[in-house]
């Protein structure tokens, strides 16, 4: 691990993924008291420093996330990494919890400073505005969206791997269990990285989908990684317009998910040769685009 990804020592007011809670039960006519965990959600608000003396803090992003160590860091870093304002790991300085001396310690936890190498700049966030509060439904029309990707420099996606259908069938079993919170929660997105023989390398989770996508770039960014080429995405929920966008960015050339794309998400697959398959349930599934790499 890169020795510039920094954290603080004093964790007793760092949030869990896991909350318990008190609840009551109901069974036909009777009801009773019992106790229950529930996923964890939290604020996150990403923070960027340009890499020049004398530069300030920005809030770039705020989020509803499950809580986690070395998580909150991968979602900070896959964010900015999926907005084009880091390519590396080599563009990263600095990437902690918030050290600020006049935030209270439950604060701290809830906030991330990502501090740009010696040099580097942001440049103009304004286009990270649509995403200070992010949510899937972010402004502006579908077709300036995928213009945009173009505009930052995303190139269509090399040709391969080429996946047997069975293979693909066997991604939601491995990838559901991997995931932890959920069963302890049922509450709680997941999203996992694959090989193109269908081993799992990494799975993250999170109540928000694009947030489990992004602590998975966030990892390969800090492990020299990136891009993922010959990998494999699977969400466990819809494939959107954000998850394809975080998928190209990161050179990952098949994502599935176990529900419905949406028409930009088919779009972007499209138009940069990637391979989306949806309804990715028991020995069955769609395939969208990119059919060339599904092979027999």
């Amino acid at each position: 691990m890169t020795s510039g990804f920094e954290r603080p020592l004093d964790t007793s007011a760092r949030p869990t993924g896991r909350t318990t809670i008190r609840l009551c039960v109901l069974e036909g006519d009777a009801a009773h008291e019992a106790d229950d965990v529930v996923a964890t959600e939290e604020p996150l608000e990403i923070r960027l420093v340009d890499g020049i003396p004398g530069a300030l803090p920005t809030a770039v992003a705020l989020t509803m996330r499950t809580p986690g160590d070395p998580d909150d860091v991968e979602l900070a870093l896959g964010f900015l990494h999926g907005e084009a304002v880091i390519r590396g790991a080599a563009d990263v300085a600095h990437a902690t919890y918030c050290l600020e001396p006049d935030i209270t310690a439950e604060q701290r936890w809830n906030v991330v400073t990502v501090t740009l190498a010696p040099g580097r700049t942001a440049g103009d966030l304004a286009r990270l505005e649509r995403h200070f509060t992010t949510t899937s439904a972010c402004g502006v029309c579908g077709k300036a969206r995928l213009d945009q990707l173009v505009l930052d420099g995303y190139q269509p996606l090399p040709t391969g791997p080429t996946i047997a259908p069975s293979t693909l069938y066997a991604l939601p079993e491995r990838l559901r269990a991997a995931q932890g919170l959920f069963a302890d929660t049922g509450g709680l997105h997941a999203a996992g990285l694959f090989d193109a023989a269908g081993t799992l390398v990494a799975a993250r989770e999170d109540v928000g989908r694009h947030n489990a996508v992004d602590k998975l770039v966030g990892w390969a960014l800090r492990e020299g990684r990136l891009p993922l080429a010959d990998h494999m995405l699977l969400v466990s929920g819809r494939a959107s317009f954000e998850i394809l966008q975080k998928a190209l960015a990161a050179g990952i050339p098949v994502v599935c998910a176990v529900s419905a794309p949406s028409s930009l998400a088919v779009a972007v697959a499209e138009r940069f040769g990637m391979t989306l398959v949806g309804f990715l349930r028991g020995e069955r599934g769609n395939v969208y685009a990119g059919a060339g790499r599904v092979g027999r």
